[in-house]
């Protein structure tokens, strides 16, 4: 027969072994589960760096019979490099003008007390989340082809920046909200000029949402695949485009050019996330790191 003692408090030992043992459970099928979850998103990865260097890749994921052929074949293609080139322009072009005109837009909204300012600023974000790019295509090609933009970048830097500006001053107002106005109210004490205060004050105090809203806009520009299928020609098309013609006459995907090619066209976003996360670690709280 088994012992149950009863401590000082009344409370007796099985119980409190019983209650130990469940604790260790539940923690045990806490980590089997991360442990699911982590291999569910890990293998499509893990197929990613490894069919590239793999001499005939499958869908399945395995030690690969290491070759750079694939890659001798990918600089085959005419159009790899370059689409990988004219993603970068696309992508960093939008950025930068999003970036630009949502920081002004935002820091004059934060600071002009406008009558209907935050239900313009509301109106403008619900109308670009519903009337999407898709909708508003036919329209903006037709406009498209009156201002002589077509199969040309900055056409799809202008059409791709004014879908994104919305949601990045919605944002970015955030931010211009908790910097301090009395940072500003000193260099005005000094002579210093609205664009002054905005370069030199207002700009490295929400450097983070900046770095934010870049990202957020590079990643959008990078998988963006109708705007440029239809507006520009075979030589300026981004990655995102050129990567549904690595198939094989019938109609199947060619896993080896594939492969590459996606290892290729997703180190950037990468590298780049990698980089800003190290810089800002994407810990804000309103302009201000913590």
């Amino acid at each position: 027969m088994s012992t149950v003692t009863t401590t000082a408090d009344g409370t007796r030992t099985d119980d409190r072994s019983r209650a130990a043992v469940r604790h260790v459970l539940a923690r045990i099928g806490r980590y089997v589960f991360l442990c699911l979850v982590l291999a569910f998103f890990a293998l499509p990865l893990l197929w990613l760096a490894t069919a590239p260097f793999d001499d005939t890749p499958t869908i399945g994921t395995s030690l690969p019979d290491f070759t750079l052929d694939n890659f001798r074949a990918l600089l085959d293609n005419p159009y790899a490099l370059t689409s990988l080139v004219n993603s970068v322009w696309l992508a960093g072009g939008t950025a930068l003008l999003v970036v630009t005109f949502a920081a002004l837009a935002a820091y004059a909204l934060s600071r002009v007390r406008v009558p209907g300012r935050d239900a313009l600023l509301y109106g403008l974000l619900l109308l670009s989340s519903i009337v999407t790019g898709t909708a508003t295509m036919v329209p903006l090609f037709e406009l498209a082809v009156r201002a002589n933009l077509i199969d040309s970048r900055l056409g799809v830097i202008l059409i791709l920046s004014g879908g994104l500006l919305p949601a990045a001053i919605f944002i970015l107002k955030d931010f211009m909200d908790a910097t301090p106005t009395s940072y500003e109210e000193s260099a005005r004490v000094f002579g210093a000029s609205p664009l002054q205060i905005m370069r030199h004050i207002v700009v490295p105090i929400v450097r983070p949402g900046l770095a934010t809203v870049g990202v957020w806009a590079v990643a959008n520009v990078w998988g963006n695949f109708l705007v440029p299928f239809l507006l520009l020609g075979p030589d300026k098309r981004p990655a995102a485009v050129i990567m549904y013609t690595l198939y094989t006459e019938g109609g199947q995907a060619d896993l080896r050019l594939l492969s590459t090619f996606s290892l290729l066209y997703s180190l950037p976003v990468a590298l780049m996330f990698v980089f800003v996360s190290s810089r800002y670690g994407f810990r804000f709280h309103g302009g201000i790191k913590r």
